[in-house]
């Protein structure tokens, strides 16, 4: 799509936090480019992250609550102003600049609805006030996407529960999987460098945030003959590990994973495990099924749908313990099967789907 719009992406998550909102981002900007279009990208700087090309920090300070998040000024870099296209990804700090470009400029604002803001209350208060801090985020978010042309959301149940609160126009943009990258790939290498046995594995990998639910994972895990493989780091890593030495759960903490070791990661395990009931998609388990791994997640969020039951894993009910064993046992001994229809789907969940609809979206609001 040569000559396509010239896109200013705002964002608060960038590298080098790790996460799936920090590679979507990456990766749409990657695939764009090579389309021939531009996307620059505007984030909180860090000092350890050096700019590429096309991409612009603005001044930032830590957020006191959340690890790895750094609060951004809302400025707006020169270098983006030509722009014909805004598409913030936060409702916060970067993204406000995003909205002051887009009415200064006079052009669309394109919204991406990554995190619910309100399950993050729990990070700043406990308590009462845990509620009321949800009410007043939820009712910012609204105003914030209120103002965009259109808002994006990577699954159908996201995009569901947007227009229920009166939130639209929304417009499906599933993140995408790099499927050249996240294939099938030999783990025995990947075992003998973390020393893992050679039983089941089942495993998870991604930010340790108690909004996460790992300790249902352990509670689930214990029992079982297997090994719990946890890639990633967080605020909840420490309370996560004592929850597994108190029930007997075989746990292993790799701590951080170098984003090339992920293919092998996936492939290493039998199962990937997913509790978390507040995502709008779910890269992690995209990236799992795209490597032929079954998942066991829970029915709540996004997940329903990005799990299709009987053919890519299993599912279980929220806070059903038991459920959730069950559904790993399961998973466990269908193995094979599940595996040959995930792989079948690997195509289905291409980045580059992602980029025809993304374009679909920028060419609507031009």
């Amino acid at each position: 799509m040569p000559g396509g719009p010239r896109v200013a992406a705002f964002t608060d998550t960038y590298l080098p936090t790790i996460n799936g909102v920090t590679y979507t981002i990456r990766t749409w900007r990657d695939r764009w480019d090579e389309r021939g279009g531009r996307m620059d990208v505007v984030y909180p700087g860090s000092a350890a992250y050096n700019a590429e090309g096309g991409e612009f920090s603005v001044p930032s300070l830590p957020f006191p609550f959340y690890d790895d998040f750094r609060l951004g000024a809302p400025a707006i870099p020169d270098a983006v102003r030509d722009c014909e296209i805004v598409h913030a990804h936060t409702p916060f700090g970067v993204g406000l600049g995003g909205l002051r470009l887009a009415w200064e400029a006079g052009c669309p604002l394109v919204a991406s609805y990554h995190t619910p803001t309100a399950e993050y209350a729990g990070y700043l208060v406990e308590g009462w006030l845990r509620d009321v801090v949800a009410r007043v985020g939820d009712a910012y978010e609204r105003w914030f996407l209120e103002r965009a042309d259109r808002v994006v959301a990577p699954s159908e149940s996201a995009s569901e529960a947007l227009r229920e609160r009166g939130i639209g126009p929304v417009s499906v943009v599933p993140n995408g999987v790099d499927i050249d990258r996240f294939a099938p790939v030999d783990p025995s290498s990947f075992r003998a460098r973390h020393d893992l046995p050679g039983g089941p594995l089942i495993g998870y990998t991604g930010r340790h945030g108690y909004e996460k639910r790992l300790a249902d994972l352990v509670d689930a895990a214990a029992g079982l003959d297997v090994t719990l493989v946890l890639g990633g780091d967080g605020p909840a890593r420490e309370a996560v590990k004592t929850r597994a030495s108190q029930a007997g759960v075989d746990a292993r903490f790799l701590g951080f994973l170098d984003r090339a070791e992920l293919p092998e990661f996936y492939s290493a395990l039998d199962v990937f495990a997913f509790p978390s009931p507040v995502e709008t998609q779910g890269l992690v388990a995209l990236e799992a099924i795209a490597c032929g791994t079954p998942v066991v997640a829970v029915a709540s969020g996004a997940l329903v749908d990005t799990i299709e039951a009987g053919e890519t894993g299993y599912h279980y009910a929220p806070r059903d313990t038991a459920g959730f064993k069950t559904a790993l046992r399961r998973a466990l001994a269908d193995r094979e099967a599940l595996c040959e229809a995930c792989l079948a789907r690997r195509e289905s969940v291409a980045v580059e789907r992602a980029i025809d609809d993304l374009e679909a979206v920028y060419d609507a609001v031009r």
